[in-house]
C-alpha cells in the first residue's frame, strides 16, 4: 500500500512538472505556494456581533483558524454599546489572541443595522441629527411639510430594530457617527495595526426617506421597538432633505429650489426633468461626499479600508432615493461591497449580476481592486430551505470571485456546520483569491448605467416603491437595463458599467477605443429610452467612426445573445452554450486565467473556444489538483463540469 501511494505520488508529479512551464515559462513559485497554503487574507471572514468571553479566548481564536477561516468581522457587544469598559475589554481580549493566532479583523460599525446611528447614540445627543423629508400633500393649501423620516421607512421596517435614524446627507450628523463610533474604536485600541485591524464595515446606510414595504410574519412581530410608530401619520410622496440643502442648490445651479419644488413630485415638461435631474444629482454629491467620503477619509487617515455596501443593490429604482447613485457612492470606498443575502447559485443570472457588477465597476473606475461581499444563505433559512451545501456555498462564492469579489465576509452559521466542512469552504475561498486577488479583471464591455435618465423620472410615491408605480419611460429604461445586463450574463460576455459622469471623462483614441483612466472598451451599450448629454452623443459619434462597437436596444426586439456575440466578438464562450455558465477573465503578470463557474443543477461537458493557442493548465479550487487541461480535435481545452462546479485555465 505504501510503495503504491509512492508510485502513485510520482506519477502525479511526473504530470504536474510540465504544466508549471506552459507557454515557456515556470508557474510563479509565489503562486503556488499561495494556492498551496492561501493566506489568512485570501481566506473568509466570519461575521461576530460581539466576541462573547468564551469564544475571546486563544483557544477559540486559533479554532478559527483551524477552521479555514483568515478573520473576523467583530465590533464591542451590542449590549450597552460602546458603554460598557467590560465589553470593551473582552473586544481587546479577543483581538489580542486572534492577533497572536494569525487572524485579520475588520470593525463592524454599528449595533445592528443600518449604519449610523451608533446605536442611537447620535440622536440621543442630537435630535436635531434625523433624517429628513420633504412631503408634499395636495389636500393641504401649504402643500409642502418637513417632517422626520421615519414611518413607513428601512428605518421602522428591518430585521433589526425599530429605531430612528440619522441624516446621511448631514455633515454634522456623520461627524457625529464617527466620533461616537470610529473614535472610540481608535481610543480604545490606541493602534489598529496591532490587532491586524484591515477594515470598518459600514452596513446598508440610506437616505432612508422611501417605503420599501413591511417584512413579513413572523419575523415583523420579532423585530425589537427602540422608538414608537406614529401610525396616524399619513403617508405622503417625500424626498430627503438637509438643513442647507436649498443652499447647497442655489450655489450649484444658480437657481432656488423652493419655487421648483413641485417639479420633484410631478410634472412631464423638460422645466420639470431638469429640476429633478439637478436635485437628485446634488443629493447624489451630498451622499457621496458626507457620508461615504467622511468615512473613507477617516478610514485613510487610520490606515485602513472603508467598506461595507449599500442598499436594494438589485433594483435599479431604488437607487435614486436611497443614495442618489450608487456608482458613484461606492466608488468612496476603498473595498466597495454587495450584500448577497442567497445561496443559490443562480441568483447571478436573475439579479446577482447587479449586485457585484456595481462595486466591481466602482473599483475598476477608481484604479482599486479589492470588493466584498455580505454573504449567506439567509433567504433560505428564513424560507426553511436552507441551510445552504457546501457545493451550493462554494458556487455562490465562486459567481461572485468571477465578478470580481475577493473579501467575504460570512453570515453563514459555521456554528451548526461540521468543522471539516467549514475548512473546506474556507480553503476554496483561498485558493481562488490565491490567483484572483492580484488579478485584473478583464472586462472591456460597458453597459451604461442610466441614473441621470431615472433621475429626471422618478417620482416619489405615497406608497410602497415599485417599478410599476413609475412612469412608463422608468420601466422601459430598467427593463432594458435588466435584460441587457441579464443577456451578457448569460452569454459570457464580461462587462462593467458605467454612467454618464464617467462616459464625460472618456477619451476616444485613433483605434475606436473609448479610453476611462486606465480601463479601455470597445464596446458600449445604452439601454432603450436613454437620452445622453450633446457632449457625450458627439464623443460617442467618434467612437463608433473609429470603429467601435455602439449598440442602443431601440425598446422594439429585445437585443438577443446572438446580437452580442456577433457584434461583439467574444474570445472565450463555452460550446454548447448555457446560460448557466459563468466565464471570467483575468489578467495578472502577462498571464491569462479564465475561471469557469456552473451553477446550474445539471452536468456541464463541452470546449471552451479560443484556447487551442498555447498550453492550458486547469486548476480545482475544490481539491487543489492541477492538471493539464484536456484537449479536443481541434486542441481546445475540453472540460466536463459538475453542478455546482468551478474550475480554472491559466495559460
Amino acid at each position: 500500500m505504501h510503495r503504491n501511494l509512492c508510485l502513485f505520488s510520482l506519477a502525479a508529479s511526473l504530470m504536474v512538472a510540465p504544466m508549471l512551464h506552459a507557454g515557456g515559462d515556470p508557474l510563479p513559485e509565489a503562486w503556488l505556494a499561495r494556492w498551496r497554503n492561501p493566506l489568512p487574507q485570501d481566506r473568509p471572514l466570519k461575521i461576530i456581533h460581539g466576541i462573547p468571553p468564551d469564544r475571546a479566548t486563544p483557544e477559540a481564536m486559533r479554532s478559527f483558524r483551524e477552521r479555514g477561516l483568515g478573520g473576523l468581522v467583530v465590533n464591542v457587544a451590542f449590549e450597552e454599546y460602546l458603554r460598557s469598559d467590560a465589553h470593551w475589554q473582552t473586544l481587546i481580549q479577543g483581538l489580542h489572541n486572534g492577533q497572536e493566532a494569525g487572524l485579520i479583523f475588520w470593525i463592524y460599525d454599528e449595533q445592528g443595522y443600518p449604519s449610523g446611528a451608533a446605536g442611537g447614540l447620535v440622536l440621543e445627543k442630537n435630535p436635531q441629527y434625523e433624517a429628513q423629508e420633504l412631503a408634499y400633500d395636495a389636500r393641504r393649501s401649504s402643500p409642502f411639510l418637513l417632517r422626520s423620516a421615519f414611518e413607513y421607512t428601512h428605518a421602522a421596517n428591518n430585521f433589526y430594530a425599530v429605531r430612528r435614524y440619522i441624516n446621511i446627507m448631514d455633515d454634522r450628523a456623520v461627524q457625529s457617527f464617527i466620533r461616537s463610533t470610529h473614535d472610540q474604536y481608535l481610543l480604545r485600541l490606541q493602534n489598529l495595526q496591532r490587532y491586524n485591524i484591515r477594515a470598518f464595515f459600514t452596513d446598508e446606510p440610506s437616505l432612508i426617506a422611501v417605503d420599501l414595504g413591511q417584512i413579513s410574519e413572523p419575523s415583523r412581530s420579532k423585530v425589537p421597538i427602540v422608538d414608537n410608530v406614529d401610525s396616524t401619520l399619513p403617508e405622503l410622496p417625500s424626498v430627503p432633505w438637509v438643513y442647507d440643502l436649498e443652499e447647497r442648490y442655489q450655489q450649484k445651479y444658480g437657481q432656488k429650489l423652493q419655487n421648483q419644488r413641485l417639479s420633484l413630485f410631478s410634472g412631464d415638461e423638460e422645466k420639470d426633468r431638469s429640476v429633478r435631474r439637478r436635485f437628485w444629482s446634488l443629493v447624489a454629491d451630498l451622499v457621496s461626499e458626507r457620508y461615504f467620503g467622511a468615512l473613507q477619509k477617516w478610514c485613510a487617515q487610520n490606515r485602513v479600508a472603508s467598506s461595507g455596501h449599500t442598499l436594494r443593490e438589485e433594483s435599479l429604482v431604488h437607487h435614486v432615493p436611497l443614495e442618489g447613485n450608487a456608482l458613484k457612492v461606492l466608488g468612496r470606498m476603498d473595498i466597495p461591497g454587495l450584500d448577497m443575502l442567497s445561496s443559490d447559485p443562480q441568483e447571478v443570472v436573475h439579479q446577482g449580476w447587479l449586485t457585484a457588477a456595481l462595486p466591481l465597476s466602482a473599483v475598476i473606475l477608481n484604479g482599486r481592486r479589492h470588493v466584498m461581499t455580505e454573504v449567506s444563505d439567509f433567504e433560505q433559512t428564513l424560507n426553511g430551505r436552507g441551510p445552504a451545501s457546501l457545493d451550493k456555498m462554494r458556487a455562490t462564492a465562486a459567481w461572485q470571485a468571477a465578478w470580481g469579489v475577493t473579501d467575504f465576509t460570512l453570515y453563514y452559521d459555521i456554528d451548526q456546520r461540521p468543522a471539516e466542512e467549514v475548512k473546506a469552504y474556507g480553503d476554496f475561498v483561498g485558493r481562488l483569491n490565491a490567483l484572483l486577488a492580484d488579478s485584473r479583471p478583464s472586462a472591456s464591455v460597458l453597459l451604461y448605467y442610466p441614473i441621470r435618465d431615472l433621475w429626471e423620472e422618478y417620482r416619489p410615491q405615497g406608497e410602497y416603491l415599485s417599478l410599476q408605480n413609475q412612469s412608463t419611460r422608468a420601466r422601459k429604461i430598467v427593463d432594458s437595463f435588466m435584460l441587457l445586463g441579464q443577456t451578457l450574463q448569460q452569454h459570457q460576455i464580461n462587462f462593467l458599467l458605467v454612467d454618464h459622469e464617467w462616459l464625460a471623462t472618456a477619451v476616444v483614441d485613433a483605434n475606436g477605443v473609448l479610453r476611462i483612466g486606465d480601463l479601455s472598451s470597445n464596446a458600449l451599450l445604452i439601454p432603450a429610452g436613454c437620452t445622453l448629454e450633446p457632449g457625450t452623443e458627439k464623443k460617442l459619434a467618434l467612437f463608433r467612426n473609429r470603429g467601435g462597437v455602439l449598440m442602443r436596444d431601440d425598446g422594439l426586439a429585445p437585443v438577443s445573445g446572438a446580437d452580442l456575440i456577433l457584434a461583439i466578438k467574444p474570445e472565450f464562450l463555452p460550446e454548447p452554450w448555457s446560460g448557466k455558465m459563468v466565464v471570467s477573465r483575468f489578467q495578472r503578470e502577462g498571464r491569462q486565467i479564465l475561471q469557469l463557474t456552473n451553477v446550474d443543477d445539471q452536468e456541464w461537458q463541452g470546449v471552451v473556444t479560443a484556447t487551442n493557442i498555447g498550453d492550458w493548465i486547469k486548476l480545482d479550487p475544490v481539491t487543489a489538483e492541477i492538471t493539464a487541461a484536456a484537449r479536443d480535435e481541434s486542441g481546445r481545452a475540453a472540460l466536463r463540469l459538475s453542478p455546482w462546479q468551478t474550475v480554472l485555465l491559466l495559460r
